[in-house]
């Protein structure tokens, strides 16, 4: 477990825990995260990770938890040994808008230059339904760019990167 003392007041208690995708809770949110994003595009252009894709080898699941609730998760797939792809991240209902999407974003970004990388990319919607997404993303600094490793051109998709400097071990 990491507490996020920056994030951390009276309030907050945040820890981020890299998690075996078995509390009721998180496959609670899992369910409701792919729920809400099957309306927004057709099938082929939901790339939203089900519960096997989150627990395939190449890919670090982390979850949000202010005390025993349940406020977010976010994880990293590994596309090449320097590059990374966040992927799956979703904030719970009592906990939007409270910097949760920022905290998981940095612990992954963060996870993300320990491991070496050199890119992290993400795809994720085109919709006007993205749109704190899309402004989140440019926040931390990730911009435009083509579609990467198997995804192809797709208008229900926006597709941004981010460039890494590596910051010591995994």
């Amino acid at each position: 477990m990491i507490p996020l003392a920056p994030f951390a007041t009276p309030e907050m208690n945040w820890q981020i825990r890299e998690d075996p995708l078995d509390s009721p809770a998180v496959l609670a949110l899992l369910r409701e995260h792919l729920d809400t994003l099957a309306p927004t595009a057709p099938a082929e252009s939901r790339h939203a990770l089900d519960l096997d894709g989150l627990r395939a080898p190449d890919v670090t699941f982390w979850s949000v938890w202010d005390g025993p609730d349940l406020a977010g998760f976010g994880a990293l797939k590994e596309l090449s040994p320097e590059h990374g792809e966040v992927k799956s991240m979703r904030t719970a209902r009592a906990y939007l808008r409270q910097g949760v999407a920022s905290a998981i974003l940095r612990h992954i970004i963060g996870k993300a230059r320990r491991r070496g990388y050199t890119r992290l990319s993400l795809e994720t919607g085109a919709m006007d339904f993205f749109a704190p997404a899309h402004q989140l993303y440019r926040s931390f600094g990730f911009t435009l760019c083509e579609p990467f490793g198997s995804y192809k051109p797709d208008p229900n998709s926006t597709f941004m990167t981010l460039t890494l400097k590596a910051s010591g071990a995994a």
